[in-house]
């Protein structure tokens, strides 16, 4: 179908595609950079695994420099309409020198801030509480010990500043988005000892203020993590206060809740009560999994909500997956389309008609308008967007995909 054809029956129910195409082109997602790697960095220190981090598969090509990682962001990049963000660990530093994590500084990221300035994309930051001897317990912020706790507070520190920086000098506030794997493998006794601890961690690394036009701080929970079981000290209920109380985002990974919870529906939920909500989209096929996403119905909802609820202003996307099965090139451009797939079918559906339906109780009206859009042609939409953004889609997109993965393979 074309997309003249698609434009028309569109219009027939009141919906304008083209205003969807030009808002869809605006939306900037946060695309990650551990997909690129398997969550390896690129510290001279050396790493440890742990702190329920894995990555499963040996796909050859994953990047081993930070140039090797720049370049396959921006062949990714390339095969995206719009332009995005790239959001980077702390332990993605860039630099010939050895800095432990309390020791790093905006010199040690400046390549990757001069980069994402030549690209003309934003940067978004985490401090890495994992993969470190100091997180082999499987706590951080929490730990009894006042040394190990002190460590990490400096190196939380030190990211909001690096994030500030990183912010100022794009023009584009800096997401810094604070997870810990803090937790207990069986039963603690003092829950509230660990969760009072964290607390007052977290007071301390974010008791500088930083402009937030430049910098804004995010915190994320987790249900459980792999060594982790019996109790996770920063649960959802636990940052959801906090981040209530202390005017921070709140981050919501849909793949750290329990499998049967709706992550769309937390959004209106919890955006009466907060200013700006972080989103992490992934695919948990088996709880915290990280699969690739689908265009499929959490995607969906979650879009859905996103544009329904007028939450796009307040909702800043990133992406959260890390597949070494396939080509991780592939598995950024696939995923980062089918979010932009998922927005574009929210923002062509008669919202108008749908919440007219609902405010007078007429359900029936509501399913049927609902399921008759199924067979909408959002197809041709989307073909008419990467055409106008002059990208490949289709067996041309693979072919793409292909020639790319070629070029990488001999990194083993």
């Amino acid at each position: 179908m074309s997309y003249e054809t698609a434009k028309a029956a569109f219009a027939d129910w009141g919906v304008d595609t083209e205003a969807a195409l030009d808002r869809l082109m605006t939306i900037p997602i946060s695309m990650h950079c551990w997909q690129g790697d398997d969550v390896v960095g690129f510290e001279r220190q050396t790493g440890t695994s742990g702190g329920g981090i894995q990555a499963t598969g040996n796909h050859p090509g994953r990047a081993r420099t930070p140039d090797e990682l720049r370049a396959d962001l921006n062949f990714a990049y390339a095969m995206i309409p719009g332009k995005h963000r790239l959001n980077l660990h702390a332990m993605y530093l860039d630099t010939d020198a050895s800095p432990d994590r309390d020791e790093i500084t905006y010199t040690h990221f400046e390549p990757w801030v001069d980069w994402a300035r030549e690209q003309g994309i934003g940067l978004d930051f985490n401090p890495t509480f994992f993969a470190h001897a100091k997180a082999d317990d499987n706590l951080t912020l929490s730990h009894p010990d006042a040394g190990i706790r002190d460590f990490w507070i400096e190196h939380g520190t030190r990211c909001r500043e690096i994030a500030a920086r990183m912010g100022a000098a794009l023009g584009s506030p800096c997401i810094n988005n604070i997870w810990v794997p803090d937790g207990y493998k069986d039963i603690p006794v003092d829950r509230m000892a660990a969760r009072t601890r964290l607390e007052q961690s977290l007071d301390a690394m974010l008791a500088t203020p930083q402009d937030t036009s430049h910098m804004r701080d995010a915190v994320e929970s987790k249900l459980f993590g792999i060594g982790v079981e019996a109790c996770t000290v920063g649960s959802h209920e636990f940052y959801m206060g906090y981040a209530i109380r202390k005017d921070t985002l709140l981050c919501l990974d849909m793949g750290h809740f329990h499998p049967t919870e709706n992550i769309a529906d937390k959004l209106s939920a919890v955006a009466l009560s907060l200013g700006e909500i972080l989103l992490h989209v992934s695919r948990p096929m088996r709880w915290d999994s990280d699969h690739v996403i689908l265009l499929n119905d959490d995607i969906l909802q979650m879009a859905h909500e996103l544009v329904s609820g007028n939450l796009l202003g307040k909702t800043h996307i990133g992406l959260d997956f890390f597949d070494a099965t396939i080509s991780r090139t592939a598995a950024w451009v696939i995923g980062t389309r089918n979010m932009q797939k998922a927005l574009l079918r929210a923002l062509l559906m008669p919202l108008g008609t749908l919440k007219a339906a609902e405010d007078r109780l007429d359900f029936t009206t509501r399913l049927t308008v609902t399921e008759e859009f199924k067979d909408m042609p959002f197809g041709a939409v989307w073909s008419e967007f990467i055409a106008r953004a002059e990208v490949p889609g289709g067996k041309a997109l693979i072919g793409e995909l292909d020639r790319y993965q070629a070029s990488v393979s001999d990194r083993g």
